[in-house]
C-alpha cells in the first residue's frame, strides 16, 4: 500500500481536474490513477471525487481532504529539501515561458544552468497563452506586467520596454508617423494573442488597424523586417536589426518609431505559487535567469527606470 501515491494522484487530479493528466505528469496510466484514487476511498471510507464523463468535482469530504493533503505533501517536499541540503537542488522542474523570449533569450542559456545543477531535470513550456500554474503543475512562470493574482507571488527578474519598428522601405512608401495618432492611417501588423487592439503610449492607448494579424511576436518581426508594416514589439526582439545597435554587423533594417512617446517599461517576473513550497530547484533558476537578463540588452533592470 503506498498512501502517499495515492495523494499525490487525488491532489493532482483535484488540481488539474484530469486523470489524464495526472496519468502524463506520474508517468503512471490513466487507469492507475483511477485506481489509486479508488483505493484511497475505499481506505478513508468516502468519495472524495464525483466522477463524470466531462469533469471531476470534489465532494464536501474531498474539499477538506484535498486541504489538508496538500499542506502535508509540501511538508514532505519541505522535509526532503532540508535533508538533502540547499547545495544540491534536484528533480523535474517545469518552467512556462513565453515562446520568443525562450528560444531568443533563454534556451541559449541552459547548457550553463544544466551543467551547474547536474541533478536537475527541466520541462520548458514554451507558448505565448494563459498558463494556470496549479493545475498544470508549472513551478515558475515567466510572465510581463504587475502581478494581480493574490494567488501569485513574483520575483522581478528584468524589465521590458515595447516599441514600433517599420522597415526603412516601409517607411519611404508610406511616411513615417510623428505622433501616436499617426497610426491610424498606417498598416499595423496586429498580435491577435493581444486582448483587444489598444497599443500604449505615454498619453494613452491607440486601437490601430491593419490588414495582417498574426498569432506569433517573431511572425510579426519578420512582416516587419519584409516592410509588410508597423510592428509593436519588445525591444529585445529587435536590438540587433535597429540602427546603431551595438551588436549589429549588418545596415539598419528596422527603425524605431515614437520613442519620444513611449509608455513606461514593464516589469517581466517570475512568478509562482503563493501556496506552495517553492522547490529549491525553482528558487535556483529564479536566480539565474534574473542574472542572465541583468546581462541582456532590452531586458536589464536600471536605476530610476519608469514601470508601467
Amino acid at each position: 500500500m503506498n498512501k502517499l501515491l495515492w495523494m499525490q494522484c487525488f491532489v493532482r487530479a483535484v488540481e488539474t481536474g484530469s486523470f489524464s493528466a495526472v496519468a502524463r505528469e506520474l508517468g503512471i496510466g490513466q487507469p492507475n490513477v483511477s485506481r489509486h484514487i479508488a483505493s484511497l476511498e475505499q481506505d478513508l471510507g468516502t468519495r472524495l471525487l464525483h466522477r463524470s464523463t466531462r469533469q471531476l468535482v470534489a465532494t464536501p469530504e474531498g474539499q477538506r481532504y484535498y486541504a489538508q493533503a496538500r499542506v502535508a505533501l509540501d511538508a514532505i517536499a519541505r522535509a526532503e529539501s532540508d535533508a538533502r541540503g540547499k547545495q544540491n537542488p534536484h528533480g523535474l522542474l517545469r518552467v512556462a515561458c513565453p515562446a520568443g523570449l525562450g528560444i531568443e533569450k533563454i534556451i541559449g542559456v541552459l547548457p550553463e544552468f544544466m551543467a551547474r545543477y547536474p541533478d536537475v531535470e527541466l520541462d520548458l513550456r514554451l507558448g505565448d497563452g494563459y498558463v494556470d500554474l496549479v493545475a498544470e503543475g508549472v513551478d515558475v512562470a515567466i510572465r510581463g506586467g504587475v502581478l494581480k493574482d493574490s494567488a501569485l507571488r513574483a520575483r522581478r527578474v528584468g524589465m521590458s520596454e515595447r516599441i514600433c519598428v517599420a522597415s526603412p522601405a516601409y517607411l519611404a512608401r508610406h511616411g513615417t508617423p510623428q505622433h501616436p495618432d499617426d497610426l491610424l492611417r498606417h498598416e499595423c501588423i496586429v498580435y491577435t494573442l493581444l486582448a483587444g487592439s489598444g497599443w500604449p503610449f505615454k498619453d494613452g492607448e491607440v486601437h490601430v488597424r491593419g490588414r495582417l494579424r498574426i498569432n506569433s511576436l517573431e511572425g510579426i518581426r519578420r512582416a516587419a523586417l519584409d516592410g509588410m508594416g508597423i510592428a509593436y514589439l519588445p525591444a529585445w526582439m529587435v536590438m540587433e536589426h535597429l540602427g546603431g545597435a551595438a551588436a549589429s554587423t549588418e545596415p539598419q533594417r528596422l527603425q524605431r518609431l515614437l520613442g519620444e512617446h513611449a509608455a513606461p517599461l514593464t516589469p517581466l517576473n517570475a512568478v509562482y505559487s503563493a501556496e506552495r513550497l517553492l522547490p529549491h530547484r525553482a528558487s535556483v533558476f529564479i536566480e539565474f535567469i534574473a542574472a542572465v537578463f541583468a546581462e541582456t540588452p532590452g531586458l536589464a533592470i536600471r536605476p530610476g527606470q519608469t514601470v508601467r
